[in-house]
């Protein structure tokens, strides 16, 4: 998944009778121990999802996928706690096949920085506003150690926060990792007790600037060099005819 998952000013969510409800294992990919997947018709087009067993060791998250096909393409629906253990996919396809797994995600994070924005509402004039310097960049850097994510050194490095606008604010970093398949900037909202990802960026980057919610007014942000485990089984259902239909 490349580029950011939120658009400007906006949290990108990707939202999607009764045929099954089983779970298929999966083929060619590796089970982490007591990691179990199964999906729930709850309507002919709603889907629940639910897993249970022991977080991996050293997870940070995991990330939920979906696939209309066997073999893919995947799309990740979203990157959740190690808490959560389940999520709901509404509105689907009808009569449609739908294939998930669930897999961790590793990988050292920086200091987090604390960033109080000004007062300011992001008006129609805000949106009209040029927002390049919001693009994601892979900046020339000095040559610093790198190493695998799977190290502490690996963690992005003197993270700042540059207030663009009253929501507005880019961040620089030094990018440590050599292996990472992308990055997650991160945030806690003030009041909030843990951080969530709120943009996935290539690797490389060293620059990215967010366009805020209004709950980011004050919040706490980190980034985080990542890379994925082995998936879950697969659980595989089939949609059916939508009520008037």
């Amino acid at each position: 998944m490349r580029g950011s998952v939120r658009a400007l000013a906006a949290a990108v969510l990707v939202t999607a009778g009764l045929t099954g409800c089983a779970s298929s294992p999966s083929s060619g990919h590796a089970t982490p121990p007591g990691t179990r997947l199964t999906a729930t018709l709850d309507s002919p087009v709603d889907i629940t999802l639910r897993w249970h067993g022991r977080a991996p060791g050293g997870a940070a998250g995991r990330i939920v996928e979906y696939a209309t096909a066997p073999e893919g393409p995947w799309t990740i629906l979203q990157y959740v706690p190690l808490s959560q253990t389940s999520y709901r996919h509404p509105d689907l396809m009808p009569k449609t096949p739908f294939h998930y797994r669930v897999r961790p995600y590793y990988g050292p994070a920086s200091r987090a920085v604390d960033v109080r924005l000004p007062k300011g509402r992001f008006s129609a004039a805000e949106q009209k506003k040029d927002h390049r310097w919001a693009a994601p960049v892979a900046r020339p850097q000095p040559r610093v150690p790198t190493g695998p994510v799977t190290a502490a050194s690996a963690a992005p490095g003197g993270l700042r926060a540059t207030v663009k606008e009253a929501n507005g604010i880019r961040f620089t970093w030094t990018d440590h990792a050599s292996d990472e398949r992308g990055q997650l900037l991160e945030d806690r909202p003030r009041g909030s007790r843990s951080f969530r990802p709120v943009a996935v960026l290539d690797p490389d980057i060293t620059s990215f600037g967010l366009v805020t919610l209004p709950e980011e007014k004050h919040a706490a942000y980190r980034v985080r060099a990542f890379r994925y485990g082995p998936a879950s089984n697969v659980a595989r259902l089939t949609t059916g005819q939508t009520p008037d239909g």
